[in-house]
């Protein structure tokens, strides 16, 4: 595996899209460099955690635990080859395309320093209808839960500026609750949440919603 680093970056305004529908900045462009800085809460906070990337639909998008998208371009490769045509780097919406690093298979809790900057993998990516229509792609969401390959939502620890190119440095906590078994939580798989919950590794938002969860699901 290569060195992790940042292998492009990318940062979108929002905009109503060509066949209509909600404003979405899932259509990103590429740029050399940009700030990151901790974006508040959800609803009533700054939105992403990306100076100048905006957010079409604050309701379901950015907050602290959203500030920064991250793809690795492995798995963009790996898309390629089951839809037959070219990915590029920021074609999911990430703010990040990294080489050489596990976004999968990152563990909550992982703090990702690259320079000053440090940011924190806190939940997987939940596949929406906004996602599927910039993909064009058939069964869209359901493809994309069934590979499991989510990507990772970062909060920012440390602001600051990121450039393309920047190394990424990687420190993994001392558990095994990654992001796919997060999702799969999400997803409703009782044994993941209960894993999740037993781990109590999550954000307290996290924590509190699959222990909702649970205890509505398990009577």
């Amino acid at each position: 595996m290569p060195q992790p680093h940042v292998l492009t970056l990318s940062s979108g305004r929002s905009a109503v899209p060509s066949g209509g529908g909600r404003p979405t900045a899932i259509d990103k462009q590429p740029v050399d460099m940009f700030e990151v800085r901790d974006p508040g809460p959800k609803r009533g906070g700054l939105g992403s955690g990306v100076v100048g990337d905006e957010i079409g639909n604050p309701r379901h998008h950015g907050g602290e635990l959203q500030a920064v998208y991250a793809y690795a371009r492995e798995d963009q490769e790996f898309w390629e080859q089951q839809i037959g045509r070219p990915v590029p780097s920021g074609g999911f919406g990430e703010n990040i395309t990294t080489r050489g690093v596990e976004a999968t298979h990152a563990l909550v809790g992982e703090l990702w320093r690259i320079g000053d900057v440090v940011l924190r993998v806190e939940v997987p990516r939940i596949p929406c209808q906004t996602f599927a229509a910039h993909m064009g792609e058939p069964r869209w969401v359901r493809r994309f839960t069934e590979a499991g390959r989510t990507g990772a939502y970062l909060s920012v620890v440390t602001p600051g500026v990121v450039h393309t190119g920047a190394t990424i440095e990687v420190e993994r906590p001392g558990h095994d609750i990654d992001l796919l078994l997060l999702f799969r939580a999400f997803g409703g798989d009782l044994a993941a949440a209960r894993r999740v919950v037993d781990a109590d590794v999550v954000h307290p938002d996290v924590q509190a919603g699959l222990v909702d969860t649970l205890s509505r699901r398990e009577g």
